[in-house]
């Protein structure tokens, strides 16, 4: 074995994580979504973050235009939906859906539903989010009743 996957293997580590065993919390990137941590990033030294995202309020300004430095992000829907601006494209991602969104694209979160949440898996863990200029216009965000 070479020295870079001796180097893997000691940083990974088994890890379960059942329902119940970590709470949603709030103080993630967003605060109008809750977070639970799924224990892979301390399961991989930092290599992976696996984490559920709920909504927590209705919609009123998204995310912003952002982007992340990252090597890998997925998006799977598990319940709802989510409408994404993902350059000058609207992307509705329903329950179901998974999304790859490739290093560095532009995207904004601007719509979604009450019941909306989502596997999100990412590495890096400590991912980088940076506030990117608006390339284009964003839909108003559907109101809750």
């Amino acid at each position: 074995m070479n020295t870079v996957a001796e180097s893997v293997l000691a940083r990974n580590t088994f890890s379960h994580v059942c329902e119940g065993d970590t709470p949603y919390e709030t103080g993630g990137l967003r605060d109008f979504f809750l977070y639970r941590d799924l224990g892979i990033a301390a399961a991989t030294g930092g290599q992976v973050v696996a984490q559920l995202v709920k909504a927590n309020m209705a919609p009123e300004e998204g995310t912003g235009w952002h982007r992340h430095e990252a090597n890998f992000h997925i998006v799977i829907m598990l319940k709802g939906w989510a409408r994404f601006m993902y350059e000058d494209q609207v992307t509705l991602v329903k329950a179901g859906d998974c999304v790859h969104q490739r290093p560095g694209i532009v995207h904004f979160l601007f719509d979604y539903s009450p019941d909306m949440e989502y596997l999100e898996i990412v590495s890096p863990a400590d991912f980088k989010t940076i506030d990117m200029p608006p390339p284009c216009a964003v839909p108003p965000p559907t109101p809750w009743n």
